[in-house]
């Protein structure tokens, strides 16, 4: 299974360089992944069943878990939300499943997107952890172009062990997320 390979790879040789890149001794100090959560906000898709039961399958495919309803907390009468209606779904991810995803985002699904140049390095929340969204899930193989019913996208948060945003960036550079280039 690949993913063994990469939690193997990590645990063998990310590890080890992200400790030298951060000089650092202590080995419980190197920052970790912990795990990562995907979120999908359906709007007024998540009132029509059928559109919700084939986000939760897309988010199932691509995860390899199923997946939570998102409820909302509160009444928003302009946007016709009651509270405790359905708003979305959610996954989070852990072990080799986080790994599995970690490895299809890096490999698979972000050198799909058209003109990829990067990451942008603003996601970044200032207490180590890292939040991306992607606009459409056809970046994802597992999933087929004629079975959807609409695109939507999906936020990914990466949430680590780092006490702050320069030694998260450090891990996720060196798992191999690629951020784009400052400057020119």
């Amino acid at each position: 299974m690949k993913s063994q390979k990469y939690k193997s790879l990590y645990t063998e040789t990310i590890y080890a360089n992200v400790a030298k890149r951060l000089e650092i001794s202590n080995p419980h100090e190197i920052p970790k992944i912990k795990k990562i959560v995907i979120n999908r906000g359906l709007g007024e898709s998540a009132q029509v069943s059928s559109l919700f039961a084939a986000s939760r399958q897309e988010i199932a495919t691509v995860t390899g878990q199923h997946s939570v309803p998102t409820l909302a907390k509160k009444s928003i009468a302009g946007f016709k939300i009651r509270e405790d209606m359905t708003i979305g779904c959610m996954v989070t991810l852990r072990g080799e499943r986080m790994y599995a995803f970690l490895d299809r985002l890096v490999h698979l699904a972000l050198p799909r997107i058209r003109d990829f140049r990067g990451i942008k390095r603003s996601g970044f929340d200032g207490k180590g952890n890292y939040t991306l969204g992607l606009t459409d899930q056809l970046l994802f193989p597992e999933i087929d172009f004629d079975k959807i019913a609409r695109l939507d996208g999906m936020n990914i948060s990466i949430v680590t062990t780092a006490k702050t945003d320069r030694d998260a960036e450090v891990l996720l550079e060196t798992i191999g997320i690629p951020f784009a280039q400052t400057g020119n």
